[in-house]
């Protein structure tokens, strides 16, 4: 059980990832991560930020082009295979009872996310922890149109991938004592991500205040 739970946590370390599971594990998260509705806790955005910091240090060990062709093909398969989960299990999420591994109320966040945006959920969802994971199931869940979802999955998950990676990568190439200061960079990445998420929280909870 110890070793469980230190796997677990090595999985949601993104310096861990990158120095004991390299590439091909990258892969495999980011494709959890997008599409798995139990990869929500999985680090995403500073993991592909790092993953392009260390690519410039050539502490990864394939080039640049690689990295970004094999992190869309991997985040587009994940968000595949999340649409097809939402359309095959339908409104039964809605009714299954929270666990280790499911929150409802992920998909509520990702529904409301949904209705606020449209088909650009799946565009700028990429951007946002847990909505990142469950637009693409809700979507899914209503049956959105599966060339709407193509265009839009191709067109998120490209945005997402060259914005993190590639800034990564030129200030790595710019600022090599960057990777001197990780612990640093992962914080301010998680702290940026998540204040969007804590705001719509507190929103809501201002809102059902105001009607109760």
């Amino acid at each position: 059980m110890e070793s469980f739970w230190e796997h677990l946590q090595n999985l949601t370390d993104a310096q861990s990832i990158l120095s004991k599971g390299g590439f091909y594990l990258l892969l495999v998260v980011v494709f959890a991560e997008t599409g798995l509705f139990f990869g929500f806790f999985l680090p995403g955005d500073y993991l592909l930020f790092m993953a392009g910091l260390l690519c410039s240090q050539g502490m990864i060990d394939v080039s640049v082009f690689t990295l970004l062709i094999s992190i869309i093909i991997a985040g587009v398969l994940g968000n595949y295979t999340g649409y097809w989960f939402g359309y095959r299990t339908g409104p039964v999420l809605f009714n299954r009872g929270d666990s280790l591994f499911f929150k409802k109320r992920y998909i509520v966040l990702a529904e409301e996310f949904y209705a606020k945006y449209g088909g650009m959920a799946l565009v700028l969802g990429r951007f946002f922890p847990i909505i990142r994971t469950f637009a693409p199931i809700f979507a899914g869940v209503v049956k959105v149109n599966f060339k709407k979802f193509t265009l839009y999955n191709f067109a998120g998950c490209i945005t997402w991938v060259c914005t993190f990676v590639l800034a990564g990568y030129f200030l790595g190439r710019k600022y090599p004592q960057l990777k001197d200061y990780l612990e640093y960079i992962v914080l301010g990445l998680i702290i940026i991500t998540t204040i969007p998420l804590v705001i719509a929280f507190f929103k809501k909870k201002k809102t059902i205040t105001r009607t109760n």
